[in-house]
């Protein structure tokens, strides 16, 4: 099959097509826009990095135990380019999978995945339950809280965090500014 670059209606429509969850597809859009968030940010491809934000946990509804590998049979079936399968894969490294986040683009994933739930849950506990008034220390007190969002995988962003070689702290200024960039879409 030969390779293409998705475009950002496929990239939806494949997100749609495998996931009915209203949280799956926050936090997909969440996890997109921070990743377009950053890429702006530094000069790099917008299109190309949400969209493999948008898609990273697509195989996650159907196929939990198959996290990961599902997704790369489905989008190399499709003819994705081996790079944005690759960023999608090693976003789960160490615990779906073997693969280690290499390029910029799959560290910043590999790091925000997570976080975006953190700061999610963050928002949601402010009296305004929004992110327009929600602060990096609120965020930064509430990391400390092992009990607060303890599903959230605290390891995975400090690993991130030094792949990147940034502050968790400077993390969550991105996070909380991409994510303001569709807070109406993600109900916050």
């Amino acid at each position: 099959m030969q390779v293409h670059r998705p475009t950002y209606e496929e990239a939806l429509s494949l997100l749609k097509e495998f996931n009915q969850n209203e949280s799956l597809l926050k936090h997909a859009y969440s996890v997109e826009a921070v990743m377009r968030y950053v890429a702006r940010k530094t000069g790099e491809d917008e299109e190309k990095w949400g969209i493999i934000g948008l898609v990273h946990d697509l195989d996650y509804e159907l196929f939990p135990e198959e996290h990961c590998e599902k997704t790369k049979k489905v989008l190399e079936e499709r003819g994705w380019p081996p790079e944005y399968i690759r960023a999608v894969v090693s976003h789960s490294w160490g615990m779906y999978s073997e693969e280690e986040p290499q390029e910029c683009m799959e560290k910043v994933l590999y790091a925000v995945d997570e976080l975006t739930g953190l700061v999610s849950a963050a928002a949601l506990i402010r009296p305004s339950k929004s992110l327009a008034d929600l602060e990096v220390k609120s965020v930064m007190k509430k990391w400390k809280e092992k009990s607060f969002a303890a599903g959230v995988n605290r390891q995975v962003i400090e690993k991130g965090a030094s792949m990147l070689g940034v502050e968790i702290k400077e993390l969550v200024v991105d996070v909380i500014a991409g994510m303001r960039e569709v807070a109406d879409k993600i109900g916050l």
